[in-house]
């Protein structure tokens, strides 16, 4: 019989206590073995990699018992063993991430949990940066000093809490830059919050489903309505073509989205709220101000940059997709320079999409594309329709190939976790977006038109 039991610095129940007592063979880590009171001569695993530790159990014939932090259920170890078919018996503790919420006297069923624990901790951030409150399971290279550094230009505050249970638990809120600049104890659990307010009464799911807006009277569904959007002084995409834009983008929790000529901020907020972290560009300071009231009458988080594609891209945090709204191949260029999975661009000017579909082409992408041409039914008088034709668009979405990839990818990028980890210490028409006249395309591929596009 292998038995599993969760530790929080609260003394072992009886049950648990027996199980420890008459083991054979005890698996865990150095601080859960000092504490479980381990009696001398019995065989113990101290656990590092879990593989070699599991290999024990699945070997072993007596009785064994697993030590583990908090929870072993939740993001922990209990899925290995069953993944490995062993049958367990479990005595859980409180969770680090539920005894975290408790110290910080917050509730935490509106909350996202993850964890960057032996895993790409790019995901993880993009949560943090895309959510107003989120636990993080940090791991080496990922710690609260590394959260520090890639929540830059996000308006977060931080709760870390440290070596919970124990004597030595500490809990300290600090902004992010304040947490990258510092050393932490291992291990740790940190909250990412936003100064947002809470929502309405209780929810309905745990954790929050994406595209679910806390709003009242928000509209659901994507590819939205014009209607839904202030979109004064601003071009905006029009929804037949959004829908298409968001499917190639796939915007979802863990991603990170580039709007690069935001205008309205519509596709930006469509995928904010799919669940994606999302980035506004923006050169216009009237459409900046109505992309952020569009993200708040959606309840989205949107962070915008306002400034000059392609300049200020240099700046920003590698995406995993890119819509290009407004610029023509020198924005798609040193967008592509930057190794996206996915980018998506919507031109209205049929000179322009020659030299966009061959930039994206010679950077490795895989090209395709179509012209959208959508006609919506118009009442008449007496009771009758006719067809309105909206402005063609053409739309060109890539994906990047494997055997084109390049070095110099997120990790190497502002935001990413290059040069991070730190095992010894850290640890863990005017409405028509495009088309004749309401066009906002500058000068034929070039930089002109990137922070005003097809928003």
């Amino acid at each position: 019989m292998i038995t599993v039991i969760g530790l929080d610095g609260s003394p072992l129940g009886p049950d648990a206590a027996a199980a420890v007592a008459a083991a054979t063979l005890v698996v865990g880590g150095r601080r859960q073995l000092a504490a479980a009171g381990v009696a001398p001569g019995t065989r113990t695993v101290e656990l590092g990699p879990v593989a070699p530790a599991v290999a024990e159990l699945v070997g072993h014939a007596g009785d064994a018992v697993v030590l583990a932090s908090g929870d072993p259920g939740f993001f922990g170890i209990l899925r290995c063993l069953r993944e490995r078919g062993l049958a367990c018996a479990v005595w859980p503790a409180v969770s680090s991430v539920a005894l975290a919420f408790a110290r910080a006297g917050l509730p935490w069923d509106d909350a996202q949990v993850v964890s960057a624990h032996g895993r790409d901790a790019r995901p993880a951030i993009n949560v943090c940066r895309a959510y107003p409150k989120v636990a993080v399971l940090t791991g080496p290279g990922c710690g609260p000093a590394e959260l520090g550094l890639a929540l830059a230009g996000w308006p977060r505050r931080l709760v870390v809490a440290e070596r919970l249970g124990s004597p030595d638990e500490r809990i300290t809120a600090c902004s992010p830059a304040e947490a990258a600049g510092r050393d932490w104890a291992i291990p740790n659990v940190v909250l990412v919050l936003a100064d947002v307010p809470p929502p309405a009464g209780p929810g309905w799911a745990w954790p929050a489903v994406a595209g679910h807006t806390a709003v009242p009277g928000a509209p659901g569904g994507w590819a939205l309505p014009e209607e839904d959007f202030d979109q004064r002084d601003c071009v905006i995409t029009k929804a037949e073509v959004r829908a298409l834009a968001l499917a190639r983008l796939a915007p979802g929790p863990g991603q990170l989205i580039w709007d690069v000529g935001a205008g309205s901020g519509s596709v930006g907020v469509e995928c904010a709220r799919f669940g994606a972290a999302v980035i506004a560009v923006e050169r216009d300071r009237r459409r900046c101000g109505r992309v952020e009231d569009n993200a708040r009458r959606h309840g989205v988080a949107v962070r915008l940059v306002a400034g000059e594609a392609p300049a200020v891209l240099a700046a920003l945090p590698d995406p995993d997709a890119v819509f290009v709204g407004g610029g023509g191949a020198l924005v798609v260029a040193a967008v592509a320079a930057r190794r996206p999975a996915r980018v998506v661009a919507a031109l209205a000017a049929v000179e322009r999409t020659g030299p966009v579909h061959e930039t994206l082409a010679a950077a490795g992408y895989a090209v395709e594309g179509v012209l959208v041409q959508a006609a919506r039914l118009s009442p008449l008088p007496g009771g009758v329709h006719r067809l309105g034709a909206l402005n063609p668009v053409f739309l060109l979405w890539a994906t990047k190939t494997p055997v084109a990839d390049r070095p110099g990818g997120p990790a190497d990028r502002p935001g990413g976790l290059a040069d991070r980890a730190d095992p010894a210490g850290r640890g863990g028409g005017p409405a028509d977006r495009a088309g004749g006249p309401a066009d906002r395309a500058g000068p034929a591929g070039g930089a002109g038109s990137a922070g005003g596009g097809l928003g």
